[in-house]
């Protein structure tokens, strides 16, 4: 148990040093797929969370959320894999905020995944908005929201994200018929 709470009193040190935001976990069986490694849907799973934990801490909970009616969305999210992770390794997922729209619509999350030596395993870079639930539109967030925003720990190469940074791959929906 010491281990565990010195751990995790390193990684509060190292959120401070790092301006980065960090989540520790456990990889379960129900994370490994057919190569024994972590499976990608796990990944995801894990980048998730460590969003939502993020988002808590930052008034930005899913309950505060739903008082206006919005909710995140996500894009795209381009993950590179440079190491593999395995059954019962502890990991850290790091989130920084890469960028914000004026309005606070957009936003910029790179995740990176690291092993308990701090090697990186994984990184993610996902683009995402808000969505207003009854209109089912993108939507700036509220103004006492978006001065929160200003809160929030950012990257060294954080910037002000337009919306030609949203379609910068051109990406476009190909109909089936």
């Amino acid at each position: 148990m010491y281990k565990y709470i010195q751990s995790f009193k390193n990684c509060l040190n190292l959120q401070k040093l790092l301006n980065m935001y960090l989540k520790d976990f456990e990889i379960r069986w129900s994370d490994v797929d057919a190569n024994r490694h972590l499976a990608n849907s796990a990944y995801i799973n894990f980048m998730s969370h460590t969003r939502v934990a993020f988002f808590d801490e930052h008034n930005f909970s899913l309950a505060n959320l739903a008082k206006y009616d919005i909710s995140p969305v996500i894009f795209y999210e381009h993950v590179f894999y440079f190491k593999e992770a395995f059954l019962g390794m502890p990991i850290r997922v790091g989130l920084e905020i890469k960028g914000f729209s004026e309005d606070g619509m957009f936003f910029q999350i790179e995740h990176n995944f690291y092993d308990q030596k701090g090697n990186n395993l994984a990184n993610c870079e996902l683009l995402g908005a808000w969505i207003n639930l009854k209109t089912r539109s993108l939507t700036p967030i509220p103004e006492h929201l978006l001065k929160e925003l200003n809160n929030f720990p950012k990257s060294k190469d954080y910037k002000l994200l337009t919306k030609e940074d949203t379609r910068k791959f051109g990406k476009r929906p190909i109909n089936l018929y």
